[in-house]
């Protein structure tokens, strides 16, 4: 029997939810994803001491750059391993400023192609807004194919579907992190919220036709991964890449086209933000990750100033 990371890779594209390169040159996902709090992991990581000195004396003092600039070298370093493309995020902060985001997610794809790197090995992450996901549209119509992360609710899907975006990721193990806060009840297998979201949103998609890819992240434990085999990908940490990889037991298929989803709905500016507001966990979970995400942000900016 091979393994359940073997298994998994004949109906799911398996991507890395890390910049860390020996833990991906290891376990040979197709993609790899990064974000501000795996940057600032890699950062620590004595292996990119010189990378993070080469990075502040090109920004010559932009730390702003330098930090882009860590993103893409990092990100292309990992493209060197991987046959597969590199998801980068753009800044947290600017996630309800539709012009900004556009303007660093063209930052980021000049930086990557400057470094001899195509567009097409590229995803720009964006946060799951309505400004972001307005953003991904634009940026889908110049040939920048996007990511929209911190993604929630089942409105964040519908609304990133009809823009055309290339990618989504839903954030499993979050989701079922409020449940379980919410409810105080452990969730196992189907019954688990988070599952049960990605599932909802994959049959959507493939009900109506949309093209967008659904990829699972942020998971909690495997069982939340073999809930999800079949998915068009999923995204997971090296720790339970590895798990996978050690356990030699049948991982059967569960997700696949042909499942009855739900009729698709064109939802209109308002009736998304009614839908956010009508869903807590959604609200409080996107503010929650932007939070994060630009705290990480800040102190990956505080460790390039440090470098001076």
């Amino acid at each position: 029997m091979t393994s359940k990371l073997e298994q998994l890779k004949q109906f799911t594209t398996v991507v890395a939810d890390t910049g860390d390169l020996d833990a991906i040159t290891r376990l040979k996902p197709v993609d790899a994803t990064t974000n501000p709090s795996l940057l600032l992991k890699a950062a620590a990581i004595p292996g990119y001491a010189d990378l993070l000195k080469q990075v502040k004396s090109d920004a010559k003092g932009n730390i702003d750059l330098a930090c882009d600039k860590f993103a893409v070298a990092v990100g292309a370093g990992i493209l060197k391993v991987i046959p597969g493309r590199i998801s980068t995020e753009v800044d947290a902060r600017l996630s309800f400023d539709e012009p900004a985001l556009l303007k660093k997610a063209q930052q980021l794809i000049a930086l990557y192609e400057a470094a001899g790197i195509q567009r097409d090995r590229v995803l720009i992450k964006l946060a799951s807004t309505w400004e972001g996901i307005r953003a991904a549209e634009k940026l889908e119509k110049q040939g920048i194919q996007t990511n929209l992360t911190l993604l929630f609710s089942f409105a964040q899907a519908q609304a990133c579907a009809d823009a055309g975006v290339f990618l989504i990721s839903p954030f499993v193990g979050r989701i079922y992190d409020w449940y379980k806060k919410s409810t105080g009840k452990e969730y196992v297998g189907a019954e688990d919220p988070g599952v049960q979201s990605v599932t909802r949103i994959y049959d959507y998609y493939k009900t109506n036709g949309y093209d967008t890819v659904v990829m699972g992240a942020s998971f909690r434990n495997i069982g939340q991964i073999e809930q999800l085999a079949g998915c068009d990908r999923l995204t997971i940490s090296p720790e339970l890449l590895q798990q996978l990889s050690d356990d030699q037991g049948e991982l059967p298929r569960i997700l696949k086209p042909g499942n009855t989803g739900e009729a698709k709905q064109h939802l209109s500016e308002s009736q998304f933000r009614w839908a956010m507001n009508e869903d807590a966990m959604g609200t409080e979970k996107l503010a929650e990750g932007i939070r994060q995400f630009a705290r990480d942000q800040e102190k990956l900016e505080n460790l390039m100033a440090d470098k001076a």
